[in-house]
């Protein structure tokens, strides 16, 4: 894998990993909190009798409101500002006028763009009480990701972030799902490299300073098993088990990590409480 400077690469998908410098980061920053300002709000507003319709409407109007746009609307056909996937829906959710009810779990994928910077990230959020197996989903969900995002130091390996996920959930007798992947972000929505949620470590692209990408675990309460609807977007579990996702924009630091979707009002995880 070759890496270039993200200020001398062309602002597209060229196969090259693309290494930021401070000003990327500052961009990223800005972006980062925006998504997770939107997301903030989808918190205090979801809930039984919502649709997923509102909150697409509520994130189309902030992003206006705040200068950026939703970077899936009209991206490759897609008509909406937002993924919302509930229960069984594994990712790219279509919004949609019925009401969420007591029971559900929801996952709200959100990508704003601001200043040419690309802020992706997405929440599970749980409507009212949920069975006791949606919540451990959820709690599982979330670790893996975190586990994943603390993988990632300069000089360690892609694969390093798959191997950390893998190894927590597989034990809880869940399954992580191989059909997508977390992705290089930054100027580009989609770019290199993919981040694999299973892996072996010391496999994989290194990870250097300067990477942008995301970390983003799809988890199934049954088989890692999906399949695409005649849509062409909605992926669901084939055996209809539940499914949940969490997801950071994170950068490689000299020393660590980074992560630029933080929320600022401390909703980390459901149930989401001020901390």
């Amino acid at each position: 894998m070759i890496y270039v400077e993200a200020a001398k690469a062309p602002l597209r998908k060229t196969g090259h990993i693309k290494l930021y410098g401070p000003d990327g980061f500052a961009g990223m920053r800005r972006a980062g909190q925006l998504t997770a300002q939107v997301l903030d709000l989808v918190a205090e507003m979801i809930g039984p009798g919502v649709s997923t319709e509102a909150v697409d409407k509520l994130i189309f109007d902030f992003a206006l409101a705040n200068n950026a746009y939703p970077a899936t609307l009209m991206y490759r056909g897609y008509r909406y500002s937002v993924c919302t996937s509930v229960n069984h829906v594994v990712c790219h959710g279509m919004p949609n006028a019925r009401p969420l009810r007591e029971g559900d779990i929801v996952n709200v994928d959100v990508t704003l763009v601001l200043d040419g910077w690309y802020g992706d990230s997405s929440r599970m959020f749980a409507i009212g009480p949920v069975p006791r197996r949606a919540e451990r989903l959820l709690e599982v969900t979330y670790e893996a990701m975190m586990r994943g995002i603390a993988a990632i130091r300069p000089g360690g390996h892609v694969g390093d972030i798959g191997a950390a996920i893998q190894d927590f959930v597989e034990p809880q007798h869940m399954s992580v799902v191989r059909d997508f992947c977390g992705h290089g972000v930054g100027q580009v929505f989609h770019d290199e490299p993919n981040i694999v949620h299973v892996g072996r470590r010391g496999e994989g692209p290194e990870l250097r300073p300067g990477m942008i990408f995301t970390v983003e675990p799809m988890i199934n309460l049954g088989r890692p098993h999906v399949k695409v609807l005649s849509d062409g977007w909605t992926a669901v579990t084939r055996d209809r088990s539940l499914s949940a996702q969490f997801e950071h924009a994170v950068g490689v630091t000299e020393t660590g990590v980074e992560i630029f979707t933080q929320s600022p009002k401390g909703y980390h995880k459901p149930p989401y409480l001020p901390t």
